[in-house]
């Protein structure tokens, strides 16, 4: 394969080159899915193959895409990273980062699978695996062992190399919201262990949302709260196959496969899309901590940490469909927003806000650090989730920006069996046709893609997503206020001011201070890896 010595996380006195860890192709992934026999439910009936039942296929292509996407050669600096504690080049969505410069590649080829599937999911899965290693090895430096870190180190060559695709089962049921875990009347609220013996744990309880659980190889299941000392044995973390005997995964659709629409069937949720399901004997290799109750909130704040850092890739590739279909739609009206400032203006607010929490994104790439126990690199909190925050907030400004620049006909346009009613569709294709130059049907085609996107039953999902996916608006202000260096503003100022007052660490609004960025004096380390160049466009001339 090309260009695998660019790779930013091949830094170091690596003398042998990396060997390849096979990867599936989208058809592969498909046939893998059939040797799965997991027990899924789609409304209301039994799902006999995940890999051929009609209403999963949407989400079953959207993962199929992420595995042809790593195959491109193209692509290779992206879509595909070297593990150098293994030498092997795997797929980055399966990769431990080693850089800042691996968090940028990850960061770009999130995006670019988000603007061909909208939701690509396969990159919580990259999440998880960070935030595991970083758990794992804070664990076995608190108790001088090293078991935590070589259950992880296995697991991870077996992901690696088996090119799987995992659901992360970390969204509990979590029953009345009040209580803490262990004071549920239902203790299936919660995932917990009932169970300990020479061989493993047996764990029960429900996890409410697993993105694209069904088709799925393997389910990580992780706490999804901070526990408590009386919380132990809902403290726990490891992983089984999705067809483990005892597991009930109940599914909605993946996108709109097949439905007959008021405005006719859907241009993008049909081909690409995504389920989220509720959902067993684990040995002790497939358990990664049990009972670790102090340390929970390591793996919870580092999966956040690292998934709202990729939801920010994830719907900037969503911003992509929105401002190509946008500008489509504009010129199809027979209008150029490039003249008429109430079209600029608002296409503008869309490039504005989709750029503005991409470029959050690039910063916590940018001024990542490295973990002090695992070594992989974490992205910068406040610039993760302030992007997070804005593009959870703003997600109903874009969805506003594309109808404001497309007009009504988005959902006003006749359903598509009018185009070839011979009665009607004459003279539709006369009456709604509106620049000379664009034929009625492209203009129809793009109207019915940004209702898709937009004012669909698939829509208004993507805003929920967006809004609550990787945590709450309200968890990601609080981490801003946590991690941000106030006291640093603070003491410029009374500095200015000529105070003379001397940093307290008693003090709440001194308390978090940060000279620089990047490091305690405000530079970048020599020598530090950054992105790989971008392959080229195959549209340039």
């Amino acid at each position: 394969m090309k260009n695998l010595g660019s790779q930013p996380s091949d830094a170091g006195a690596n003398l042998s080159a990396p060997i390849q860890s096979p990867l599936m192709s989208g058809e592969a992934y498909r046939e893998s899915l059939r040797r799965y026999k997991p027990r899924v439910f789609v409304d209301g009936r039994a799902v006999d193959s995940v890999a051929d039942e009609p209403a999963l296929r949407p989400g079953v292509n959207a993962l199929a895409f992420t595995y042809d996407f790593a195959l491109r050669e193209e692509l290779a600096p992206i879509a595909l990273a070297t593990q150098s504690r293994r030498q092997r080049v795997v797929n980055r969505m399966l990769h431990v980062n080693e850089s800042a410069g691996d968090l940028l590649n990850k960061l770009e080829a999130v995006r670019l699978l988000c603007q061909e599937t909208g939701c690509a999911q396969r990159y919580l899965a990259h999440d998880a695996l960070n935030g595991l290693a970083q758990v794992s090895a804070r664990i076995d430096d608190a108790r001088g062992t090293t078991e935590h870190r070589a259950r992880f180190e296995a697991y991870l060559a077996h992901v690696q190399d088996g090119d799987l695709s995992l659901g992360i089962a970390m969204t509990d049921a979590k029953g009345e919201r009040s209580r803490r875990p262990h004071q549920q009347a239902n203790a299936d609220a919660y995932v917990h262990v009932v169970e300990r013996n020479a061989r493993g744990i047996v764990i029960s309880g429900t996890k409410a949302i697993v993105t694209g659980g069904p088709y799925m190889h393997e389910l990580l299941v992780m706490p999804s709260r901070n526990m408590g000392r009386e919380d132990a044995d809902f403290a726990v973390c490891c992983a089984v196959r999705v067809d483990e005997p005892g597991i009930t995964i109940v599914s909605r659709p993946a996108g709109r496969p097949g439905e007959k629409l008021e405005h006719g069937d859907a241009p993008f949720s049909r081909r690409y899309g995504q389920a989220t399901a509720v959902v067993l004997f684990v040995p002790w290799e497939r358990v990664f901590f049990a009972g670790d109750w102090e340390h929970s909130h390591v793996l919870t704040y580092s999966y956040a940490t690292h998934h709202r850092h990729s939801c920010i890739a994830a719907r900037a590739g969503f911003g992509d469909l929105l401002i190509g279909a946008g500008a489509l739609m504009c010129e199809a009206n027979g209008l150029d927003p490039g003249a008429t400032a109430s079209l600029r203006e608002p296409m503008v607010e869309l490039i504005k806000i989709t750029e503005g929490f991409y470029a959050c994104g690039v910063a916590a790439s940018v001024y990542a650090t490295a973990d002090p126990h695992s070594g992989s690199f974490m992205p910068e909190p406040v610039y993760a989730n302030i992007g997070k925050l804005l593009l959870a907030t703003q997600i109903y400004d874009m969805h506003r920006l594309a109808h404001e620049v497309s007009g009504g006909l988005i959902v006003a346009l006749p359903g598509p069996d009018e185009d070839h009613n011979p009665a009607t569709a004459a003279k539709l294709s006369e009456v709604l046709q509106a620049h000379p130059d664009i034929p009625y049907d492209k203009r129809i085609q793009t109207a019915r893609f940004i209702e898709d996107l937009t004012a669909s039953h698939q829509g208004g999902w993507y805003s929920v997503i967006s809004l609550h996916g990787g945590g709450s608006p309200a968890a990601m202000k609080q981490e801003i206020w946590r991690n941000y260096p106030l006291g640093s503003k603070v003491e410029l100022v009374e500095r200015l001011l000529e105070r003379g007052v001397l940093h307290d660490e008693r003090r709440a609004i001194t308390r978090n201070r940060q000279p620089g960025r990047c490091c305690d004096t405000g530079c970048t380390a020599p020598g530090q890896p950054v992105m790989v160049p971008l392959p080229e466009r195959r549209d340039k001339g």
